[in-house]
């Protein structure tokens, strides 16, 4: 349980954290939010459902509608020519209806206790979600900006209480790959899934449009005529009226006939529509070389990694997080994945314990209520 860099035979562990004894001193509490009132606080848990107690303890956000900010340190290094891979564990106990359960990782933290958003980072990673917003983030930093996936990555942590864990791979060749549960969610190239480098080609600012492009695809046809006996009129008056016999105009006024829908009515007439024949498409300029577009083929690459970290709002809290590692061989990593599988199984059964319980109670109920009803009805 220990925060460490180590050598295997096949690569390095940079990073490994269970939650073992002693993990308030490998870890530091951010206090960014502290002094508005609305800084969580993290306490160890297996929560409801778990194999071995102390085996699967991690660390639980403790209250709801507050930021969660929590961090470690280690030697920093760069992933310059290898695979990177990040991996953690998460549980929502509750559903969450608005926060993150995501992890930051980054260069060297000069001060952990002020850990928060402002806070630079390399690679944020993992699910987050506000109402119907749900996805699995994956977040580079390039140049200073913080670039988010063209399309969203599926959501996977559904609120079933029950264990996932999350791994990154990035690749040396610029692709990524992001696997939930031991199974692939995403994989392909962060150059064109991300826009993190300029565009190769951009709209030729000096192209315009010529004053006789013809852009609409249909028009009125001119041969089209409104036909001479088209009645437009909707009410009309009925000529069938009789002014009645005691009308007084003096006291009732002048006698007017009432309206009548009109029966030779047929809608307002419109010209119809044939093809454009000098329809010539819909323009755009075009495209040139950009003078802005710089290639890199170390965009995957960063010099410094040194801290790995949770900064989360959470409306609902109770998220337990567990089995974290940073590590360039990947049989390391599948370790803490034999782990969740273990867990998994365990939760998943006492899952499905409760699940088929509270179904027995609430068919107890509603026979319960039948009977009422029907005893109901009898003394009627």
């Amino acid at each position: 349980a220990l925060c460490l860099a180590f050598a295997t035979a096949q690569g390095k562990v940079y990073f490994s954290e269970t939650f073992g004894s002693g993990w308030e001193s490998r870890w530091t509490s951010s206090e960014w939010k502290k002094s508005d009132g609305t800084q969580g606080t993290w306490k160890l848990s297996a929560g409801k459902w778990f194999s071995d107690e102390t085996e699967d303890q991690g660390i639980q956000t403790a209250e709801d509608s507050r930021f969660f900010g929590l961090s470690a340190g280690f030697e920093s290094f760069s992933n310059a020519g290898k695979d990177l891979i990040i991996q953690y564990q998460a549980k929502y106990e509750k559903d969450i209806e608005c926060g993150g359960g995501y992890v930051k990782i980054g260069p060297k933290l000069s001060e952990p206790t002020t850990f928060g958003d402002p806070t630079p980072y390399n690679i944020m990673f993992g699910p987050d979600k506000c109402g119907y917003t749900k996805r699995t983030h994956l977040i580079f930093n390039y140049k200073g900006k913080n670039v988010l996936k063209k399309s969203d990555l599926a959501y996977k942590q559904e609120g079933d209480g029950t264990s996932h864990v999350y791994r990154l791979i990035l690749k040396p060749d610029n692709t990524a790959r992001v696997e939930v549960d031991g199974e692939k969610i995403y994989e392909g190239s962060l150059k064109e899934d991300w826009e993190l480098l300029a565009p190769k080609e951009i709209k030729d600012p000096e192209d315009k449009k010529p004053s006789d492009w013809v852009d609409d695809s249909m028009m009125d046809d001119p041969d089209d005529k409104k036909p001479e006996n088209w009645v437009e009129e909707k009410r009309i008056v009925d000529e069938k009226a009789k002014k009645p016999d005691d009308w007084d105009d003096e006291e009732d006024g002048e006698w007017e006939a009432p309206m009548i829908d009109n029966p030779e009515y047929k809608g307002e007439w419109t010209v119809k529509r044939i093809s454009n024949p000098a329809y010539k498409g819909t323009w755009e300029a075009k495209k040139i070389a950009n003078p802005e577009f710089v290639d890199d083929d170390n965009l995957y690459k960063y010099d410094d990694f040194g801290f790995i970290g949770f900064d989360l709002w959470q409306v609902k809290g109770n998220t337990i997080f567990d089995n974290v590692i940073i590590t360039d061989d990947v049989a390391e990593a599948d370790k803490f994945l034999q782990k969740w599988k273990t867990l998994s199984d365990v939760e998943k059964a006492k899952k499905k314990e409760e699940d088929d319980a509270k179904a027995e109670e609430a068919k107890k109920a509603a026979d319960s209520k039948d009977d009422d009803d029907d005893d109901d009805a009898e003394e009627e």
